[in-house]
């Protein structure tokens, strides 16, 4: 029977918490034939989240809540990889744009030999602007480029993969090395120093598409055009410091 430790990073996640995205996860989670557990990732949310979310877990004992130090959201998975208890972890983002229930589309790969498969949202991407669209295209065309990779989509935020590996894994990640006690949240391109040094190692690593319609109704996070600009800068700055140090051989070893 799969065991899967899910792990949902949460800052300022009100208004999602408040529609429901627990429920819907739990309902789901209640029909499958596997052991499971939800590690809730609080990250020093400025709103009610954390309380609504101890709310929610004092009445379900599959969910626990972290309240962690600010660490961004690698930071925040980080925290729950160190404390599942399952041999695979799942990472998803609070707002479920994309349901929970592809976790289904993932699974299988496992039986395969897989040791990380991440989700894609292909290029439909409902719900997103053509701004983010194409912002999305060429962060994809420039990492590949520098990186030399072939993966479609690194910055979706459901991935899963064994959860020893990850303990592997996050240690090694620059953001996880250097955090910082910041205000607000930092999104990062953890996800593709991730993936990279995973394939340096020599992981088998498949890529699925799955379903995804921006579904974040959060208003607590500040402005959403001011966070993307601001985003989009740091996470090229990532990706070239990624290539630098690729360049240098740091992920060789």
């Amino acid at each position: 029977m799969i065991s899967l430790s899910i792990i949902v990073p949460c800052y300022n996640e009100e208004n999602n918490l408040k529609r429901g995205v627990l429920q819907e996860m739990s309902k789901f989670l209640d029909t499958q034939k596997i052991n499971w557990e939800v590690i809730i990732c609080n990250d020093q949310s400025t709103d009610n989240s954390l309380e609504l979310a101890q709310q929610y877990v004092k009445k379900n004992l599959h969910f626990k809540v972290l309240n962690l130090s600010k660490g961004g959201k690698a930071g925040a998975i980080w925290g729950g990889v160190q404390k599942a208890k399952y041999d695979i972890v799942l990472f998803t983002d609070m707002d479920q744009s994309t349901p929970m229930k592809e976790v289904t589309k993932l699974l299988p790969y496992f039986d395969q030999d897989y040791d990380i498969v991440i989700g894609s949202r292909g290029t439909h991407r409902e719900g997103n602007s053509f701004t983010r669209k194409l912002g999305s295209k060429v962060f994809m065309t420039t990492r590949n480029i520098l990186l030399h990779t072939h993966i479609s989509d690194t910055q979706c935020g459901f991935k899963a993969m064994k959860t020893d590996l990850a303990k592997k894994i996050f240690p090694r990640l620059a953001v996880i090395k250097n955090i910082q006690d910041r205000s607000g949240w930092r999104v990062t391109a953890y996800d593709v120093e991730m993936l990279l040094i995973a394939q340096k190692m020599g992981c088998k690593l498949k890529e699925v598409e799955v379903d995804w319609k921006n579904e974040d109704t959060s208003i607590t996070k500040g402005d959403a055009n001011t966070r993307y600009l601001k985003e989009s800068k740091e996470m090229a700055q990532e990706v070239w410091r990624i290539f630098i140090n690729n360049l240098k051989g740091i992920y060789d070893h």
